[in-house]
């Protein structure tokens, strides 16, 4: 074969190779590119928190930015984040129901309710009081001694947030949401059953040695 012939048929073989598919990867590549698990959420303010601070403010009238700041983290994220309200309005409105709760004044536990309201018993069983009527007829059932005892307690350290569901204490045995951005947290679950849930785990550390006095157990 003459050698431009040669030559031409050295271009034809590069030329096949550049437009051939790419050799796959090796295992360890390919296992390289697989996405990671996400790092645990951050305990102390983030930038993201920060931003959604701002968002909240905006709808506020009067703001404590330095508390907000300094306590928005909490269990399950930011709670400017999660709930679309900012700590001082969780504070604020805890602040209200201990007192509420300790004096056994219904009228002002009622103000701090959400309509509707959810009550779950002890049982399970489920009821959705859609007016301020229903609420007040079945008061004595729903803030029985048992959740008023919670409630003379509660604060911002045992809140746990949800992202676009709210806010909970003990397990679930009552939720707090808001109906507006920056707004107040009222009270929109009640669930027995979860609060019944919480006071057996606290009494099993009591008997293992690990807590002190184990609360009673809800009871319908």
């Amino acid at each position: 074969m003459s050698a431009p012939a040669n030559l031409m048929l050295g271009v034809s073989i590069a030329a096949l190779a550049a437009c051939s598919p790419a050799q796959p990867q090796s295992d360890e590549r390919a296992a390289a590119q697989v996405a990671q698990p996400p790092s645990p959420p951050q305990t102390g303010p983030t930038k993201a928190s920060d931003n959604c601070l701002l968002v909240v403010w905006q709808d506020q009238k009067t703001r404590d930015e330095r508390f907000d700041l300094a306590h928005d983290s909490a269990t399950g994220g930011a709670i400017s984040c999660a709930t679309g309200t900012s700590a001082s309005q969780f504070a604020n409105a805890f602040t209200a129901i201990r007192s509420a709760a300790r004096a056994q004044d219904k009228a002002a536990i009622l103000d701090e309710i959400g309509l509707p309201l959810l009550y779950i018993d002890a049982n399970g069983n489920r009821r959705e009081l859609t007016a301020s009527d229903d609420v007040d007829a079945a008061f004595s059932e729903v803030f029985d001694d048992n959740v008023l005892a919670l409630l003379r307690d509660v604060d911002l350290d045992a809140l746990t947030v949800v992202p676009d569901q709210g806010a909970f204490v003990r397990l679930g045995s009552v939720w707090l949401v808001v109906d507006r951005s920056g707004g107040r947290p009222r009270i929109v679950t009640v669930n027995k059953q979860a609060l019944g849930e919480a006071a057996d785990a606290v009494r099993a550390k009591a008997e293992a040695g690990e807590g002190t006095r184990a609360p009673q157990r809800s009871s319908e």
